[in-house]
């Protein structure tokens, strides 16, 4: 590749989250991203591997679901169930190889056979072919020591819903055993390339959250870049070079109905949408300098948040809709600060480390996930609203892209591995570390999405 493609491609993507990596000490982080979206060819076939969880889980046998009527149904629950929550950390599944016996409901349920593995909940089920094409899966959560359900649903769903059925059979289990709701029946954003120069395609892709059924929204022979799903979880707004500059559209996952927000000259970049879905908090340099603009959807109204001669960007509202935390150089290395949605004076909110950049608040709006720099390289860090800290989640040295579940209970980012850039979770409390890999090829700047059963 030429030095003057290089050039032209970083002058291309300023926008790429201008601190994402530390852009302040030059432009060269661009360089390095840009490489891999160009170099690398990726496939979207995702395994997760599970580094670190917590010291003990909750010991849960999950129960093979009995079938009345149907087969050779393409997943069954109880395997996406237990991989499921095994993924999360904080459960230690019992070996089907060590089950006594394999009830299917209440009333065939041994209680001392689970006791003397050790379970303390069970899970069974069952599915019932209903015909035309319909199924009815049940499953039932039981206490093993006290003989109890503690719940249980029936589902009726078209056959090709058995996936998602059972990701919120998850998401049920984890809530009643956690006390926090799963996020399990959720999706994920991401950026892959692949092919080889100059065919290179870059693919804006969606799948579930354990990488199963990749979909692609859009694919360009250009950069993609900053996706960003709205609050109802039925838009994802991104950045687009493919009219050669930066432009941010908006798009429908599901009908493809697509809109150009913003193409002004300069810098379109960093979407980051409002909490009630009407507006768009941008980066812009149209005016000489990137700053916050507010874009609204509905009317295509702009106004302007921030007026400083420091580069302004990678806005993210706050879960109240009041203020919106951005990336800033105006003390002199990137720090995050916050400005009214009013309008009104920034004031700077993180003091610790020597760079903080990226801020995306938890669901509850007490903490943000940022990347930071304290001497150890740029790492996933938890900066809290009450006392100002910010704590290192991860110990890798080239993270970036974090992004919060919409349940606050973990976060995705994008990291280095053996030379390739993987997706890769952690837990708030840091305690559950996973690996989402990739077959093959490199991804980067994941999103998380919001609850929505549509999705």
């Amino acid at each position: 590749m030429s030095l003057i493609l290089n050039l032209t491609l970083m002058n291309k993507v300023k926008d790429m989250a201008i601190f994402g990596r530390p852009r302040f000490a030059g432009i060269s982080c661009i360089f390095a991203v840009l490489l891999t979206l160009l170099a690398t060819p990726a496939m979207a076939v995702l395994t997760i591997e599970v580094n670190k969880g917590v010291d003990s889980g909750i010991p849960i046998a999950i129960v093979p679901f009995g079938i009345e009527g149907a087969s050779g149904l393409p997943h069954l629950p109880a395997d996406i169930i237990e991989s499921d929550l095994s993924s999360s950390g904080k459960f230690d599944a019992v070996s089907r190889d060590n089950f006594i016996s394999r009830p299917t409901d209440l009333k065939s349920i041994q209680y001392k056979d689970w006791r003397l593995l050790k379970a303390e909940a069970l899970v069974v089920g069952k599915i019932i072919n209903l015909g035309n094409g319909q199924l009815e899966v049940r499953f039932r959560l039981v206490d093993v020591f006290r003989e109890t359900q503690l719940t249980g649903q029936k589902f009726t769903i078209p056959e090709d819903r058995i996936r998602k059925v059972s990701h919120q059979i998850s998401d049920i289990i984890y809530e009643q055993l956690t006390g926090k709701p799963g996020a399990f029946d959720t999706k994920i954003a991401y950026i892959t390339a692949e092919g080889e120069l100059p065919n290179k395609k870059f693919l804006l892709q969606i799948a579930d959250v354990d990488g199963f059924g990749p979909r692609t929204v859009l694919q360009s022979n250009e950069p993609i870049l900053s996706p960003a799903w709205s609050p109802d979880g039925n838009w994802l707004a991104y950045v687009s070079f493919e009219k050669r500059s930066s432009n941010v559209y908006i798009q429908n996952v599901w009908s493809g109905e697509r809109k150009l927000v913003s193409e002004f000259p300069g810098i379109n970049s960093a979407p980051a949408w409002s909490p009630d879905g009407r507006s768009l908090a941008l980066t812009l340099s149209k005016d000489g300098n990137p700053d916050i603009y507010v874009f609204n959807v509905a009317n295509n109204s702009l106004r302007r948040l921030t007026r400083h001669t420091a580069i302004d960007t990678e806005p993210d509202w706050s879960p109240d809709g009041r203020t919106i935390a951005f990336t800033s150089g105006r003390s002199g290395a990137p720090q995050i600060y916050r400005v009214p949605v009013s309008g009104g004076n920034a004031q700077r909110m993180t003091f610790e480390g020597k760079y903080n950049a990226g801020p995306s608040h938890s669901p509850d709006g007490k903490s943000m996930v940022l990347i930071t720099d304290q001497g150890n390289g740029f790492r996933v860090g938890l900066y809290s609203t009450e006392d100002r800290s910010v704590r290192e989640l991860t110990n890798t040295r080239q993270d970036e892209s974090p992004s919060f579940a919409p349940n606050g209970e973990m976060i995705i980012y994008a990291t280095q591995k053996g030379g390739r850039s993987v997706l890769s979770a952690v837990s708030v409390d840091g305690s559950v570390q996973q690996t989402l890999r990739f077959q093959q090829g490199s991804v980067r700047e994941p999103a998380w999405s919001p609850f929505n059963r549509k999705l």
